[in-house]
């Protein structure tokens, strides 16, 4: 059967529903995997933790990669432009919007 054609019963379960939380996202990777974890940082906590590591293939990255930004451009036609705090920094994980002593967003492997 065609992938295309498949349909997929996806559950959806209560806890999932709720969702979680991250202001930041620190990305890693393999030849095989990309590793993306999710973290929530608290203004003026020393500390933050990791809420949620997903790990897929580097074509499946890639896939939600473009689907993300045809979402984002979708968002933005409807919304208007998002505008990212932290000046032109931010959008390389340099500045998250206030001052913290964990860098953010940088690859892990670099």
């Amino acid at each position: 059967m065609d992938l295309k054609q498949q349909r997929i019963n996806i559950e959806l379960g209560e806890k999932e529903a709720e969702g979680t939380y991250a202001n930041m996202v620190m990305i890693g990777h393999s030849p095989t995997e990309i590793i993306f974890d999710f973290i929530r940082i608290m203004p003026g906590m020393p500390k933050a933790k990791v809420q949620s590591r997903v790990i897929m293939t580097p074509a499946h990255a890639k896939m939600m990669n473009k689907t993300l930004t045809e979402n984002l451009a979708k968002f933005e036609k409807q919304f208007g432009e998002i505008k990212v705090h932290g000046g032109p920094d931010a959008l390389h994980g340099k500045n998250i919007g206030f001052e913290s002593s964990i860098s953010s967003g940088e690859n892990k492997n670099d």
